[in-house]
């Protein structure tokens, strides 16, 4: 959007550019994609030890949501429970953080920059109000966002690196993963086998999920149990693999589904 080479590192600029369009505090989604994780871990581990529906599938891209309410509502019980972490955090922001900050909760107004068009949908579902109000207020699209920088006559590659606010601008290398396809599960993975084995993993890397491939599968023995898991991306690819786990033929314990081919990286509000 802004002439930078691609692949360049723009967050501290975007962090800086925030501020100067009026923000009060500028958070990262990572903090709340790690406590997305931390569930679902949980979630799966819980499902495979004390029974549940299996395979687990993950509730992340509200793309995917629609989709599967849409056209296999009979399976909705094998979709995890947890919220988005664009979801999770806006209860954060207007439970945890406005109460810990003394901000009256209906002061708090919550605004998500995000590489999806579909979260426009996903804030407005009228579940999203853990807090007694609505948990987003806005969605911002990255190419909307880029809009109103221009709009507000910044010079965005001559804008300083600034940090996140904290604690909400805190986040972990699996929160930071966790928009790309495969890295929900490679960090759920990271959690999950942890607790399963009751030891420190010695490598983080679950490398047969990466890539880019509509469908990518994998098996990982842990503690004498087999965990096996699916990665798909892409609402063609979805419809395949529901259709293998509605007449049974799925043989997965967990499986990963992003609306977008290649994962929310390449969403369609994306530049």
């Amino acid at each position: 959007e802004f002439g930078m080479e691609r692949g360049a590192v723009a967050t501290g600029k975007m962090v800086a550019a925030l501020r100067r369009l009026g923000f009060d505090k500028v958070f990262d989604t990572d903090f709340s994609a790690d406590l997305t994780i931390m569930e679902e871990g949980y979630e799966l581990l819980n499902r495979m030890k004390n029974g549940g529906s299996l395979p687990m599938i993950t509730s992340c891209s509200p793309g995917w949501i629609n989709f599967v309410e849409k056209n296999y509502p009979d399976l909705l019980d094998n979709v995890s429970s947890c919220k988005s972490p664009q979801q999770m955090f806006g209860a954060i922001a207007k439970t945890y953080y406005a109460d810990k900050m003394g901000i009256p909760r209906e002061k708090m107004f919550v605004v998500s920059v995000m590489p999806c068009i579909a979260k426009k949908y996903e804030c407005q579902r009228p579940e999203m109000n853990s807090s007694g109000y609505q948990d987003v207020d806005v969605v911002l699209t990255t190419r909307e966002f880029a809009k109103m920088i221009r709009m507000a006559g910044l010079s965005f590659d001559r804008l300083p690196e600034e940090e996140f606010d904290h604690p909400l601008g805190l986040g972990s290398g699996a929160g930071a993963i966790f928009g790309t396809s495969g890295g929900v599960m490679e960090a759920a993975l990271r959690t999950a086998v942890e607790k399963l084995s009751g030891e420190e993993l010695k490598s983080l890397d679950f490398t047969e999920v990466r890539g880019t491939d509509g469908i990518k599968e994998a098996s990982y023995t842990v503690n004498g149990m087999e965990v096996k898991v699916c990665v798909v991306s892409g609402l063609a690819n979805a419809n395949t693999i529901m259709e293998k786990v509605k007449n049974g033929t799925a043989d997965y314990h967990f499986i990963e589904i992003m609306g977008c081919p290649g994962g929310c990286v390449n969403g369609g509000g994306q530049p």
